[in-house]
């Protein structure tokens, strides 16, 4: 008996399945079946609209708070398949907002996004901090679980200081982000800028396919990173100009037993054609909290004009564990550094863990790290770089480094060492100074003590489990 229910199932395949009359004639010709593609599938490739917010009772005035707008106006879009959300001349007050899938907000000229000061406007939920999974205040703009989502456009995100900083004994929630997406994927940022000093601009946790191009980053006055690359893969940061408290961007991949089961990697990670100024930390900060490892990461053609320490900062420490592998720096342009060029100690730097990565395992393996056509400017230092004499970095190349220093390179524990075409000139002391560095275009080095590298951490009888 055809029934209703029938009736509206066969209709709905029905629907499903159109296709021209000469494909799916063409395609049963060779003995193939037509494709079905689904009605969400067909809504996202051939839908893409535009919605203003002031069509949602924005008001843009930076008194009312417009929240609501925005978010109806987000979800809108991405309920009906997808496309931009247009944040037209105005200062927009808002709480936190979260990108739907399929949804990119177009910030016009003069477009402020202003973030709100009341800590209740931002939900509650698990975040990263310093490697661990805590609760904490989402970002102001956030997504969880998100695809094909992008800000762009040449306006502007500010987030509001006041609540800022670190947790604290009275409120132990992570504070706000500025840009947070959290499990997203097909990421693309371009053209906006922003400004936020307490707190980090844009934090990227475990996120796959993202571009970000052509943002100026200003995070300056506070300890605030600029981007933070947080167990995520495949990653493109270009053309932007970053001046930061804090690290400009930093590469991280979790802390401790939690990071190291879990195994988040942060790799395939590609900088280029950027501008970094840094007034606390490092240009660029690789670590320390490298429990998940790090991997592939390429930074070429930048310029790194300040920094309180090093232009490129390597650090991990014993009860890590995981892996440091495959990092080159190419064609790079350094001045104005307090520290010097390049640092990296691999086995007692950051905060140790509440429960870290215990024996040899917890000693972070290293290798393959490679610098090459480097010119720097009145560096103090250019290099000073150790790892654990447990296990040695598997791999330095230093070449084509040329410019003037007034201290030169200093590397401990290290095999398979090529050093070539070192041209610095303004240095006092030694050019190279080593201890227990075996490789090429080492003659005429200085010997130097041995540095003195951390036992391993004591097993625990009780094994770890994420809890």
């Amino acid at each position: 008996m055809n029934t209703r229910r029938t009736f509206l199932k066969h209709a709905g395949l029905g629907l499903i399945a159109v296709a021209p009359v000469s494909t799916l004639a063409a395609g049963l010709a060779a003995n193939q079946k037509p494709k079905v593609v689904s009605r969400s599938q067909r809504i996202i490739a051939t839908t893409k609209i535009s919605l203003n917010i002031r069509d949602f009772g924005a008001t843009g005035d930076g008194q009312t708070k417009d929240t609501v707008a925005i978010q109806q106006t987000i979800d809108r879009c991405s309920i009906l398949g997808g496309g931009e959300v247009i944040i037209p001349i105005g200062n927009y007050l808002t709480g936190a907002i979260a990108l739907r899938s399929n949804t990119t907000l177009l910030l016009e000229k003069e477009a402020v996004i202003i973030g709100s000061p009341d800590l209740k406007d931002y939900p509650v939920t698990q975040v990263r901090w310093e490697g661990k999974w805590i609760p904490g205040y989402s970002g102001l703009i956030y997504a969880i679980g998100a695809q094909h989502i992008g800000i762009k456009g040449s306006g502007k995100i500010v987030g509001n200081n006041t609540i800022g900083g670190r947790p604290t004994a009275d409120n132990p929630l992570r504070r706000p982000a500025l840009i947070e997406p959290i499990d997203c994927s097909d990421i693309h940022f371009e053209g906006f800028s922003t400004e936020y000093h307490l707190m980090w601009s844009i934090h990227l946790t475990y996120c796959e396919h993202v571009s970000i191009k052509n943002l100026n980053i200003r995070s300056t006055g506070g300890n605030g990173d600029g981007i933070d690359v947080d167990s995520c893969k495949h990653v493109l940061i270009d053309g932007c100009d970053i001046a930061t408290g804090d690290d400009c961007i930093s590469l991280k991949s979790g802390r401790g037993m939690e990071g190291y089961q879990l195994l988040r990697t942060t790799e395939d990670v590609h900088i280029t054609n950027c501008t970094f100024a840094d007034s606390i930390f490092a240009c660029i900060g690789i670590g320390s909290e490298t429990s998940g490892g790090i991997r592939n990461v390429l930074i070429d053609h930048c310029r790194f004009i300040q920094a309180k320490t090093f232009a490129i900062y390597i650090k991990s420490r014993v009860g890590r564990g995981a892996f440091i592998e495959n990092i080159t720096a190419s064609n790079l342009e350094v001045s104005g550094m307090a520290g010097g060029f390049l640092r990296f100690n691999l086995s007692g730097s950051g905060l140790q863990d509440q429960v870290p990565v215990p024996g040899n395992e917890g000693i972070p393996t290293t290798k393959n790290f490679k610098f090459i056509n480097i010119k720097v400017t009145d560096v103090p230092v250019l290099i000073d770089g150790g790892v654990h004499a447990n296990k040695p970095l598997d791999g330095l190349m230093l070449s084509n480094i040329t410019g003037t220093c007034l201290k030169g390179i200093t590397l401990a524990n290290i095999k398979n060492a090529i050093i070539k075409q070192v041209k610095v000139a303004g240095y006092t002391g030694p050019l190279l100074s080593i201890y227990n560095v075996k490789g090429l275009g080492l003659a005429g080095a200085t010997p130097i003590d041995a540095p003195k590298s951390p036992d391993p951490l004591p097993i625990s009888s009780t094994p770890y489990v994420l809890h």
